[in-house]
């Protein structure tokens, strides 16, 4: 680390110390190439009395021009301007000293019949001996580290049996790649150039004296990969939107050339260091990183800013959600996070990760059940938080139609008894976590979202000092029991890939971007219990997603791996929506994320609704509890201009 005041770096010390060497050098050479190895009287005096101090204000001097706030390893132009600079300007503040101070005089002689001293300065010569010694050792002692290495001296002699790499991306990913490349030749990768989509790049070289040989355009990318034919291809963008990612993806599958990637700019974000190591982190291409839509990107520290100092409490902190709103919310400094989990196996593993991986000592676990009210009240007075992410619920929409009673339980009392207690502990903020099959449900799981919703909005109209909040939306890509891990693991079977139905889509998201719009959303709710909705781009047909996912194993659908269409189960539809009939998207501030627009609930209604669905929770009649949330969820209860109760 280093600061404003003290810029060096902390692994700059061995730098500092072999700078000192070097000047000391350089100062004492100049002497003797000056006088001809033989240094006496008051020049070596001279000498002696000022090399103590000499380097010590060049190691300051090259301090202040922030020569030390990188490692030789990572030197670029700007620390070599930075050693000029400081050079010149220590050389002539210690000539200025030195003359100013004349710290040695010179023998007494008689002139004019009195005794006289002359003051000992730097000759002219060992000043321009110095200045271009301590030059050539400064420079010259990073440029020979900075050779050796990054392997500049070896070049890309990786040997034979070498695989031919090219890169696409001609900017600080791709030449950090074939940095990286140049540093490891044990990984036998020599790449061939580079593509780039800005056409202006077309021509130019890096370090390595690697070109870019074209475009991303699907057309020079093709002709690119016909000549260069390389072995592999390296897409060295992190911030590449998926069209460009599927279109080299495409490229390469029909030539049989195998893709990797670079980590995203979610997965730099999620590692905290945002350091990438190619020998680590290059990984094969994933379907996440060709959606073909343009992920949402945001300035988390700026959007997440009303989380700093603050205690905030995330329920469900295990779940594929909670886990990855931990992650986020403890980059922008909480005074506490506390996570609440009823799976004591899942808390461990996030808690382990943000304490060991992460290094957050805010942190803290809390095993509870979000049903059991009395525990939650417990939780809520204990640590007192000011923003509650509520992402407890059960998800799965099969299991939830086995087990009605207890989706009811969890998805719907449960979210009312928190969003309860969280209005009468006075809590600054709510956001419930929901789902776009909450809309014109037609599963138990779907209705007791949308009754989650309801609890929320019903509490936002009596409990005033909190803020309630609603986000909904669509898949999130890799979570636990989502189309994209079970795919996965029948393709590494051999098959065959089950789709329900050949007309089935559905909107995806990856879970990073998805929590980062949760997190903007919190900042956004005016307090009256408002349903935000993450806009998911166009659905993705469900058959598609598999196809594309066996291409990327490198294998062929209906010859390698069988696809199999099993029809929808009961409930299932084919299309989701993201909004109700009785609502339509109005724009906020912020980017991807609109306000479902409707008219206000009866909160007396919502109360008396679920006065009756808890009392069928504990009959535990599953059959009738089915049907009548599903019933009741598909109502809208608002009252009329007469102030009578209708349900739209």
């Amino acid at each position: 680390m280093r600061s404003a005041a003290f810029p060096v770096h902390r692994h700059s010390l061995p730098q500092l110390l072999v700078d000192g060497l070097l000047v000391a050098l350089a100062y004492f050479l100049a002497f003797r190439l000056r006088f001809d190895w033989d240094v006496r009287g008051r020049y070596q005096e001279l000498f002696e009395q000022t090399l103590p101090w000499v380097i010590p204000v060049y190691l300051i001097v090259l301090s202040a021009f922030g020569v030390y706030q990188r490692l030789w390893t990572f030197i670029s132009q700007r620390e070599y301007e930075g050693v000029i600079k400081g050079v010149l300007g220590a050389t002539v503040l210690v000539v200025g000293a030195i003359a100013l101070l004349h710290p040695v005089q010179s023998a007494p002689r008689i002139r004019h019949f009195h005794i006289v001293s002359t003051p000992v300065t730097l000759p002219a010569s060992v000043i321009a001996l110095f200045l271009l010694m301590a030059l050539a050792f400064l420079v010259g002692a990073r440029f020979i580290v900075h050779l050796i290495v990054e392997g500049r001296v070896r070049s890309f002699r990786v040997g034979k049996g070498a695989r031919d790499v090219l890169i696409v991306g001609g900017g600080d990913g791709g030449r950090l790649v074939a940095r990286e490349l140049a540093r490891n030749p044990q990984l036998r990768l020599r790449p061939v150039g580079f593509v780039d989509d800005d056409p202006r790049k077309r021509g130019t070289k890096d370090e390595y004296g690697l070109k870019v040989l074209g475009t991303t355009s699907s057309e020079d990318l093709a002709r690119v990969l016909d000549e260069a034919e390389p072995d592999e291809v390296v897409i060295a963008i992190p911030s590449a939107p998926g069209t460009l990612r599927a279109r080299v993806v495409a490229a390469c599958r029909r030539r049989g050339i195998p893709v990797r990637t670079t980590p995203t700019v979610f997965e730099l974000l999620r590692d905290g260091s945002g350091e990438m190591r190619v020998t680590r982190q290059l990984r094969e291409v994933r379907v996440e990183d060709i959606l073909g839509r343009e992920p949402v990107r945001m300035e988390l520290e700026r959007v997440g800013a009303y989380l700093a100092g603050e205690v905030v409490l995330v329920t469900g902190a295990g779940g594929s959600i909670g886990a990855e709103l931990c992650r986020q919310i403890a980059r922008v400094g909480p005074r506490r996070l506390v996570l609440v989990d009823h799976a004591e196996d899942n808390l461990f593993e996030i808690l382990r990760e943000l304490e060991e991986e992460r290094h957050v000592r805010t942190a803290i676990p809390v095993l509870a059940d979000c049903k059991e009210e009395e525990r939650m009240r417990e939780v809520l007075a204990e640590y007192r938080p000011s923003i509650l992410f509520h992402a407890a619920a059960y998800k799965h929409v099969t299991m939830m139609e086995l087990n009605p009673v207890e989706a009811v339980r969890n998805n719907a009392l449960a979210t009312r008894v928190v969003a309860r207690i969280a209005g009468e502990a006075a809590v600054g903020t709510f956001v419930l976590v929901s789902t776009d099959k909450a809309v014109k449900p037609a599963t138990v799981m779907g209705a007791s979202k949308a009754l989650a919703e309801w609890a929320v909005e019903a509490a936002a109209a009596k409990y005033r000092a909190t803020t309630y909040a609603t986000v909904r939306f669509g898949n999130v890509l890799a979570s636990s029991g989502s189309v994209v891990p079970i795919f996965r693991r029948q393709i590494a079977a051999g098959g065959p890939v089950t789709v329900t139905d050949e007309r089935m889509t559905r909107y995806f998201m990856t879970i990073p971007e998805a929590v980062q719009l949760i997190i903007r959303s919190g900042s956004l709710s005016e307090g009256s219990g408002e349903v935000f909705v993450l806009e998911m781009g166009e659905p993705i047909k469900i058959i598609e997603l598999a196809e594309t996912m066996i291409r990327l194993s490198g294998l062929e659908p209906g010859r390698d791996i069988a696809i199999e269409v099993v029809g929808a189960r009961p409930g299932e539809k084919f299309h989701e929506d993201l909004f109700n009939p009785f609502e339509h998207p109005l724009p906020t501030p912020a980017q991807k994320i609109v306000r479902a627009q409707r008219e206000p609930l009866d909160p007396a209604w919502v109360e008396d609704a679920f006065s009756k669905i808890n009392l069928l929770v504990l009959e535990g009649d599953a059959a009738v509890l089915a049907e009548h949330v599903s019933t009741l969820a598909s109502l809208r209860p608002v009252p009329d201009a007469s102030g009578a109760r209708i349900a739209t």
